[in-house]
Formats: structure tokens, C-alpha cells, sequence
């Protein structure tokens, strides 16, 4: 049994505060500050002695007065330190996956493949009608079926996780809406789920909240909500995540620690001051964290730099009889490595390779990376040379960009050159990672050589790509290009690109004082999804304040995007206020 103390929020700056943690055995104070000027911290209330009130959600709700709940919610295959968004493609090479970020700590305690899971070895005669047929799938389909072939409900299963694995989920979506269009097949609740997941992942989550309202009532339950829910937090969709939880607890749909997860990492990357409402609403509910709760909330101590904070959360966790996972020793590695506490991530590095690496093949491609950012080129070589005799895809990449971080462009090219010669067809997530070699080296004909070698070979181009193109021009001094590469991609191949691709390219803008194109990158980031946050704001207003031109108005945009000024933001529109004011207008006033 365990318990959280609500914390006070309070906009003022300050390096730490404090959120307490206690169970039966002992009490654990713990501080959550984080990058900013709010936090939330002081002395925690008292809280009330009879029942919990617990509020609706509430995206304007602020301060100590604020009550948030959790919903219950997952995304099948959900796999996404920047703030890189849910990747649509679908491509018959395996599309790009998400980066390796938050996004990948999206709790997969189940996952929507089907009634039986469906998740054995091998392609079924199903999938390969749809991979490989170049007709409409329902036309492929039809015609499988009319040549006898027999329909099963594991058939079914299985090419659904097949086509998901491969995130191919437009052809998943296809499957999905053939199926149920047979009288002779019944959906279960947890099929009309995981349509909901691929109408999100291919049309957005607007037309996947509509689909809900044409699913019999007897099937709305809480895995096709969650399922929906999910989604809205793999694109940051706070307001509407708020929104589907509403209507959940209008419908007396269970909260569970899955549910609180999810706004725990909502929260995470959009406004982490309400991480304790979500604390003491487990608190509140007797709903007793899991693996995932404690990874999360290590990570956000480590990022705001509160190491004390981090270890003391760990010993928590240890004491609840959870034992730090592989994932959760690399997120302390990490945390270790940006706290300039070398000997520790060294010491956790250690514990992952254990006594035999070449046996432990599967820690590979988790310590290249780590061993990169610790700026050891002597612990990648011999993480590599462990497992290149016979590496996966995922160990290439990994070294590739492993090579990459540490300027070693020749070796990354050597693992390149072993990766096309051992596989003949790569998706376009092989191939990005030596495009990122070449555009974090500014290598911008070896770039677009790579990205030659992918059209040639049928990849499709999808939003990491893009990222890494628009990089290659932006480190070469090409921003327009880098601008038109991207406007062009977003037009054509009808995919919208990556939160942090537009960032670059809007922060170079303000950095030059280019208010046109700012506000340009701006309002297309609107028009694209990314509902304005402070992030885009700050950016923006950094463009007026390097080119010192007034701006009107901006309070107000704040205002009607629900963003919240913090003193730094605050401090910025004021300089730009003083553009307004010079000795003759004052004397015209």
C-alpha cells in the first residue's frame, strides 16, 4: 500500500520542490522541479478526511485547487529526449519507426491484436495476400476468399499483428474495415479497439472519436476508450485526452494505474506541475503504481537535474519488490550521464552488459547509444565488434548512429556498408540513420546521395526522414531549402511532419529575426495539428525581439491557446512592450 502527498503549486521560480511519497513501511520525500520558472513545491495540504472529491478534467485548471484524474488507455504498438510525434506510414518495407524517446514509454500492457493476440512465428497465407497483391486490398481480399481459402479468427489475429509490427497500419485499417464488413464474422469489443487505434494512427484522432458513435453501445466500453485516449497522448492532445477521460467517468468506466500513466506522460512533455495532481489522485484512489509509473517519474527527476531525487524514487520503487527492468537501467544511465555522474552510469552499464556480452546479445543495441553519449568510441567498438558477426537490424542502426554521435563517419559507413550487403531491402528508418550521420556532420552530398539510394530502392519518405533532410540543408546554410524540402513533403505524400522538424526550422527563423517566416512556420505548425504551446510561442516571440519590431496582440494569442506566461516569457513581452514606447510617442501621447 502506498500513498502520495498532494504538493502546492506555485508560480514563482525556484530550483526545487517537493512532492511526498509514503507507504506503510516508510515516507519518502521526493522533488519534482523541472526546466522553468513554475514548479510546484512548499508545504504539502492536509489532505481531507472524507471522501475524495475528484474533479472533471479541466485543461485551464491551475494551481493547488486543481483535481486531476486519470483514464485508462493504450495504443497497440505505441512506440515513441524531444518531443517527436506519432509517425503515420505505411510502407511495404517497414516504415520508420517512432524515435527513441518518451513516446517509447508509452505502457503497453496489452496490446490490440485481436481476440487470441494472434502472435505466432511466420507470415501467414492472409498477409501475403495484402502485402503483396497490387490491387484494393477488399479486392484482394474477396477473391482469396472466393478461391476457398478458409477466414479464422487467428488468421485474422495474426496478419493484424504482423501488419502492426511492420506499421503498415493503412493496410491494417483495410483488413480491419474488409472484416467487418462480413456478416459472417462477429466484432468483439476489443476488434472495434484496435480499429479505433488505426483510424487514429491513419486519419487522426477526430475521426476516430466519430467512428465511436457508429460502434453498438454494448461494445463502447473501456478498451475502445482508452484506446482512443492513448492516441490523444501519442499526439498531445491534452485538451481532448480531458475530454475523452470526461466522458469515461460519465460512463462509471474504471480509472486504473494504465489510465494515470498516460496523463503522467501527457503531463511529462506538455505541463509537468500537474504530475501531482495525478499523484494524488492515486493516492486518493488506492491505485498502486507499476514499473512504468516509477520509469517515469525517474526520468522527470533526472531531467530537472534533481539526481537526490531520482535515487531516492529507485529506492521507493525497490521497496514496493520491483527491480529496475533493462529500460529503466538505461533511462538511469542516461539521467547518471546528463547529472555529469560518470561513474555511476558507468557502474549501471556494467550491470547491463553483465559478465558475457556476447551472450547478452540483446543489450547491444541499448549500450551503443549510452556508450556514445558518455563520448566512449573505445566501449562502442567493442559493443560492436560483440555482436557484428551476426547483428540484427537494430544493432546497425544503433551502431550507425552510435559512429555517428562520435564523429566517427568512416566506421558508421562501414556498418552501413554491412547492413545493405547482409539485407537487401531496408526500410527508410536503415537508411535515415546514415542520413543523420551525414546531416549532423554536414555532409550535404553524401545526404543526398542516401536519399537517392532510397527513392531508387522504392522507400517511401516518411516524417524522420524529413527530419533528418531538413537538418542536412539547415546545417549547411540552406534554411530556405530546408523550409521548401518540408512544405513540399507535407503537400505531396500527404504526412504530417514531426513537431521537433518544424521547431528547427522556425527556431533558425527567430534566431535570424525573420518575423515573416516565423509566423509563417507558425501558423502552418496550426494547421498541421500542433495546437500552439509555450514552446512555439517563446520561438516566435524570439523572432520579434532579435528583429526589435512591436508586437500586438500576443497576450491575447496566449490567452486564446490557454498558454500561460512563465516570468522568463513574461520578461521577453515585455521588451517587446517597449518597442512601443520611444521618446516622441511619448511626447505624442
Amino acid at each position: 500500500m502506498w500513498a502520495i502527498r498532494r504538493a502546492s503549486v506555485r508560480i514563482k521560480s525556484q530550483p526545487l520542490s517537493s512532492v511526498t511519497f509514503r507507504d506503510c513501511h516508510a515516507k519518502l520525500d521526493t522533488s519534482f522541479s523541472y526546466i522553468g520558472d513554475v514548479g510546484f513545491g512548499g508545504s504539502p495540504p492536509p489532505l481531507s478526511d472524507g471522501p475524495p472529491h475528484l474533479r472533471r478534467f479541466s485543461s485551464q485548471a491551475r494551481g493547488p485547487q486543481s483535481s486531476f484524474i486519470g483514464n485508462h488507455g493504450f495504443s497497440s504498438q505505441a512506440g515513441s529526449e524531444s518531443e517527436k510525434e506519432l509517425i503515420k506510414e505505411d510502407d511495404m518495407s517497414g516504415s520508420e519507426s517512432e524515435p527513441d524517446n518518451e513516446l517509447d514509454l508509452l505502457d503497453t500492457e496489452e496490446e490490440i491484436v485481436g481476440n487470441n493476440g494472434g502472435k505466432r512465428s511466420g507470415s501467414s497465407g492472409l498477409f501475403k495476400v495484402i502485402v503483396d497483391s497490387s490491387r484494393p486490398a477488399k479486392e484482394a481480399l474477396d477473391k482469396w476468399v472466393e478461391e476457398g481459402h478458409e477466414l479464422s479468427r487467428s488468421e485474422i489475429s495474426h496478419t493484424v499483428f504482423e501488419l502492426r509490427r511492420r506499421r503498415m497500419y493503412g493496410r491494417a485499417l483495410q483488413l480491419s474495415e474488409w472484416v467487418e464488413s462480413q456478416e459472417n464474422i462477429e466484432f468483439s469489443e476489443r476488434d472495434y479497439a484496435s480499429r479505433i487505434d488505426l483510424i487514429a494512427k491513419i486519419r487522426g484522432t477526430q475521426k476516430a472519436e466519430a467512428y465511436i458513435e457508429k460502434i453498438p453501445e454494448s461494445f463502447r466500453g473501456e478498451v475502445v476508450y482508452r484506446t482512443l485516449l492513448a492516441n490523444c497522448v501519442l499526439t498531445n492532445e491534452a485538451k481532448k485526452a480531458e475530454k475523452v477521460f470526461n466522458k469515461m467517468k460519465d460512463l462509471k468506466l474504471p480509472v486504473t494505474a494504465f489510465a494515470c500513466n498516460q496523463l503522467l506522460l501527457l503531463y511529462k512533455r506538455t505541463d509537468k506541475k500537474k504530475i501531482a495532481d495525478v499523484l494524488l489522485l492515486m493516492e486518493k484512489e488506492d491505485i498502486k503504481p507499476s514499473l512504468f509509473t516509477y520509469r517515469l517519474l525517474i526520468e522527470t527527476k533526472g531531467m530537472s537535474n534533481d539526481i537526490i531525487g531520482m535515487e531516492q524514487v529507485l529506492e521507493t520503487m525497490k521497496g514496493e519488490g520491483f527491480e529496475p527492468d533493462l529500460r529503466l537501467q538505461v533511462v538511469l544511465a542516461r539521467q547518471y550521464i546528463y547529472g555529469g555522474m560518470k561513474e555511476k552510469a558507468k557502474e549501471i552499464l556494467k550491470e547491463i552488459e553483465g559478465s558475457n556480452l556476447s551472450e547478452n546479445r540483446r543489450a547491444c543495441a541499448s549500450l551503443l547509444p549510452i556508450y556514445a553519449l558518455l563520448g566512449s568510441a573505445d566501449d562502442v567498438k567493442r559493443v560492436w565488434e560483440a555482436c557484428q558477426d551476426n547483428p540484427r537490424l537494430g544493432d546497425c542502426v544503433n551502431a550507425i548512429e552510435a559512429f555517428g554521435k562520435l564523429k566517427k563517419v568512416e566506421e558508421a559507413e562501414a556498418v552501413f556498408a554491412q547492413m545493405t550487403k547482409r539485407w537487401k531491402k531496408l526500410s527508410s528508418k536503415q537508411y535515415t540513420s546514415m542520413l543523420k550521420v551525414y546531416a549532423n556532420n554536414k555532409m550535404l552530398l553524401k545526404g543526398k546521395d542516401i536519399v537517392k539510394q532510397m527513392s531508387e530502392t522504392g522507400c517511401r519518405l516518411g516524417p524522420l526522414t524529413w527530419d533528418a533532410l531538413v537538418k542536412l540543408y539547415i546545417e549547411a546554410g540552406e534554411i530556405e531549402k530546408a523550409d521548401s524540402v518540408l512544405h513540399k513533403a507535407s503537400q505531396q505524400l500527404h504526412m504530417k511532419p514531426l513537431f521537433v522538424t518544424y521547431m528547427m526550422i522556425l527556431d533558425h527563423y527567430a534566431r535570424k529575426g525573420d518575423v515573416h517566416n516565423a509566423e509563417k512556420i507558425f501558423h502552418r505548425m496550426r494547421h498541421d495539428g500542433y495546437v500552439s504551446r509555450y514552446r512555439q510561442y517563446d520561438s516566435l516571440l524570439q523572432a520579434y525581439i532579435i528583429a526589435k519590431v512591436p508586437v500586438y496582440g500576443f497576450r491575447e494569442r496566449l490567452k486564446a491557446d490557454n498558454v500561460f506566461p512563465s516570468k522568463l516569457l513574461a520578461e521577453r513581452l515585455a521588451q517587446v512592450d517597449a518597442f512601443k514606447k520611444t521618446a516622441v510617442s511619448d511626447l505624442l501621447d
